[in-house]
C-alpha cells in the first residue's frame, strides 16, 4: 500500500473545521502538565494552522526529541504577525528544523546556509488539482545512457521516475547487459536528484546477484513516537491507496495513525530482477547533485561489494519524509531515516569520493575519455583507454535510451514512501 500525494481535503471549511477539531482534542485535557501538547481551542485560521505545523513536528518529526514544548515554543505569538502567511508557515518550519544539533558538524542537521531547512518543506495547495508542472532543468540529458568497454558496462540514469515509466526500458537494456558479463558496473549519477525509491530500488535488483536475495536492502527507521504508534495525531490524516482512494478498516476509515512504523515493518530486502549475475565492482560517479533515492542506491550496495564513489561529494540526504495536510499547506517534515544492512546513514554531510575529479559542465557522458569515466577505468587497472584507440571493438559506442524520464521538482525532492497498515491486508476495501 502507498501514500499518494493527494489534496486530501480541499473545501477550506472542511479544513478549518478538521484542524479545529485537532486543536481541541489537544488543548483541552485538565490539569496539564508543564512538559505536554497544550493550545488553545478559540482564535484565527493563520494561529490554528501554526498551532498545527507545531503539533505534527512535535509526533513525527525524526527529531521531536529536541523541540520544545508548545509553551516554550509560542507559535501564536512568534509567528502570527508575519505576513504573509506562507511566511509564516515556512518562518516556522525553519525554526522547528534548527534545534537538533549534529554532534560532529555543530550545527543542525537540517542547516544549509540558508533561511530554509535543508530537507523539511512545504508546499501550498489552495484549491488546484493539477499536476505538478515539470522544470526545464528537469528533463535535460533524459535518456538512460549505456557504454560497455571490456568487461565494464557504463549505465548513466538521469533520475528516478515511476516504476511504470521506465520497467520496460530497464529490462531491455539489462537482457544486453547481461549478455556482456560485465565485472565492473559503473552507475553515473551525477545529474540524478533522486525520485521514485521503488525505481531504484528494482535497479538496484537488477544489477545485484542472487545470491543477495533475501539480505537487507534498506531500513526506514522512525522517531520513538512513531515506531511505537503513538503518534495520535496522524488519525487526522486519512490514509489513501496508490490511485488515491480512501480505504476503510472493517468499515471505518484508515488513517494515517494505522500505519506501521515499527523498523521491522520498514524493512525492504533485495528480489532479484533479469539475469545479470557477473558484477564484482560498482563504480559510481558523483556530485552535489546527486541525492536522496541515488544516496540511498549506493548506501545499500556499500555493505555487499567494492563499491566506490568518483567524481565530487553528493548532496547528503539520508531522510524521507510523508506528506502532512494543514489546511492549504502539505507538509514534508523530515520523518525518518534511511539505513543500510549495516545501520550505516550517517551522510547527512555528503558521501565524500574514494576518487576526487572535477566534472566537467558538459561532459560527453559515456565516453571513455570524460574525466569521470577515464579515472575510473585508470583505477581498475592496465590500459583500458589506449587499448580503445586501436581496437575499437573494446567499446559498443555509447546507445542512448530514451525512456520516460522527466519528473516533476516535488517527485525529485520526494522519497516515494510505501507505508503499510498495521492489519492484515484482507481486512481493506477501498471506496
Amino acid at each position: 500500500m502507498k501514500v499518494t500525494i493527494n489534496n486530501i481535503f480541499q473545501k477550506d471549511t472542511l479544513n478549518y473545521l478538521t484542524i479545529a477539531i485537532l486543536i481541541l482534542f489537544f488543548g483541552c485535557k485538565k490539569e496539564p502538565k508543564e512538559d505536554e501538547i497544550t493550545s488553545p481551542i478559540t482564535g484565527s485560521r493563520t494561529e490554528f494552522t501554526l498551532d498545527s505545523l507545531y503539533l505534527y513536528a512535535k509526533e513525527i518529526y525524526l527529531w521531536n526529541d529536541a523541540l520544545p514544548s508548545y509553551t516554550a515554543f509560542s507559535p501564536r505569538e512568534k509567528y502570527a504577525h508575519i505576513t504573509s502567511e506562507i511566511n509564516a508557515v515556512n518562518t516556522e518550519l525553519f525554526d522547528l528544523s534548527q534545534f537538533k544539533i549534529n554532534e560532529q558538524t555543530k550545527l543542525p542537521y537540517e542547516y544549509r546556509g540558508l533561511l530554509n531547512p535543508k530537507y523539511s518543506y512545504v508546499e501550498t495547495n489552495y484549491k488546484q488539482n493539477a499536476k505538478a508542472t515539470v522544470s526545464a532543468s528537469a528533463v535535460q540529458n533524459s535518456g538512460i545512457i549505456v557504454n560497455h568497454i571490456d568487461d565494464v558496462t557504463y549505465l548513466y540514469v538521469p533520475s528516478f521516475p515511476q516504476l511504470n515509466t521506465l520497467r520496460a526500458d530497464l529490462d531491455n537494456i539489462f537482457i544486453d547487459i547481461a549478455k556482456q558479463k560485465p565485472r565492473t558496473m559503473v552507475i553515473d549519477l551525477r545529474y540524478n536528484k533522486g525520485g521514485y525509491i521503488e525505481t531504484a530500488e528494482y535497479l538496484a535488483n537488477l544489477i545485484a546477484s542472487s545470491k543477495l536475495n533475501g539480505k537487507i536492502m534498506y531500513v526506514e527507521s522512525f522517531n520513538n513516537t512513531l515506531s511505537a504508534g503513538k503518534a495520535k495525531i496522524l488519525k487526522h490524516q486519512p490514509y489513501l491507496d496508490i490511485n488515491g482512494n480512501y480505504v476503510k478498516i472493517n468499515g471505518r476509515q484508515a488513517t494515517m495513525a494505522d500505519i506501521d512504523f515499527s523498523e521491522k515493518g520498514n524493512t525492504y530486502y533485495f528480489d532479484k530482477k533479469g539475469q545479470l549475475e557477473s558484477v564484482e565492482n560498482i563504480y559510481f560517479i558523483t556530485s552535489r547533485s546527486t541525492a536522496s533515492a541515488s544516496e540511498l542506491l549506493i548506501s545499500l550496495f556499500k555493505p555487499y561489494y567494492n563499491a566506490k564513489l568518483v567524481g565530487q561529494k553528493t548532496f547528503g540526504k539520508p531522510v524521507g519524509f510523508f506528506p502532512i495536510e494543514i489546511d492549504k499547506y502539505s507538509i514534508y517534515l523530515s520523518s525518518f531515516l534511511l539505513k543500510n544492512a549495516t545501520g550505516w546513514f550517517d551522510y547527512f554531510d555528503g558521501m565524500e569520493p574514494n576518487i576526487p575529479v572535477d566534472l566537467s559542465i558538459s561532459p560527453n557522458l559515456g565516453d571513455p575519455e570524460e574525466v569521470g569515466l577515464k579515472s575510473i577505468l585508470r583505477d581498475l587497472g592496465g590500459n583500458k583507454t589506449s587499448l580503445l584507440a586501436t581496437n575499437h571493438k573494446k567499446s559498443t559506442g555509447v546507445s542512448q535510451h530514451y525512456s520516460k524520464m522527466p519528473i516533476s521538482n516535488k517527485e525529485i525532492r520526494l522519497i516515494e514512501k510505501r507505508l503499510k497498515l498495521t492489519l492484515d491486508t484482507k481486512t481493506l476495501n477501498t471506496q
